[in-house]
């Protein structure tokens, strides 16, 4: 993929986030976004190495619009600055109350790249049936913890959001109480895109995603027989 022309077009695109000025730039957005599909095509193939479950994947559904949804918005641009995608075993970039881990990565303008891995502010009846997963299963979350490739790349889980108080139900003096505590159940990084070497772009977010797996993995016992409602 052109990295180098991916940035320069969502850093104008940052300065002209406007209806006619995408339509003048479409061209170049369509081939941006069929470059971004080779990318991701290519990268579930090398996660389907480690985790079978994305092999059937469909890469265009993976992929993120570039509109933005202003219905409830005070933020009236109509554009996204960034390309992203996330891939999962069912195609939904965004899991619904059933759930499930996501890998999630995107590209902005400014030459970044975040990457990570997990449920990201999931549904109420999702939320919850995590957070009795880790009493149910306390020593294999905190093994999930401990992983050693998770800890060096991405450190703890992300604190977004998270309660000031324990949530409703749960006992405050569980020695997991603070991860009780999070709305999220995600890991994520971000580094300097390397603009000069696009190759590694894939290589990069494997390795990434692949350090991810074992929260992927525990996310995936979580039981779904739960009230969705």
């Amino acid at each position: 993929m052109h990295l180098r022309d991916l940035k320069q077009f969502l850093t104008e695109l940052s300065d002209n986030n406007n209806r006619p000025w995408f339509i003048m730039n479409k061209p170049r957005y369509d081939i941006l976004r069929e470059e971004f599909l080779a990318v991701v095509t290519d990268l579930i193939r090398e996660l389907a190495r480690f985790d079978k479950q994305v092999a059937a994947c469909d890469p265009k559904k993976a992929m993120f619009r570039i509109n933005r949804d202003i219905r409830f918005s005070n933020d009236k641009t109509p554009y996204k600055t960034r390309f992203s995608a996330g891939i999962t075993p069912s195609d939904k970039r965004r899991p619904s109350a059933a759930g499930g881990p996501t890998y999630y990565f995107h590209i902005e303008g400014n030459g970044k790249l975040l990457f990570g891995a997990g449920e990201y502010l999931p549904p109420g009846p999702r939320l919850k049936a995590i957070r009795e997963h880790v009493v149910n299963d306390a020593p294999g979350f905190a093994k999930m913890l401990k992983n050693k490739h998770l800890r060096e790349r991405y450190g703890d889980l992300q604190e977004e959001d998270k309660l000031q108080r324990p949530p409703k139900g749960f006992d405050p003096g569980h020695p997991h109480i603070e991860y009780l505590k999070l709305k999220s159940f995600f890991v994520w990084t971000e580094v300097d895109l390397e603009l000069n070497a696009p190759d590694k772009l894939v290589p990069l977010l494997a390795s990434g995603f692949k350090d991810a797996f074992a929260l992927v993995t525990w996310l995936r016992g979580v039981p779904e027989n739960y009230d969705e409602q």
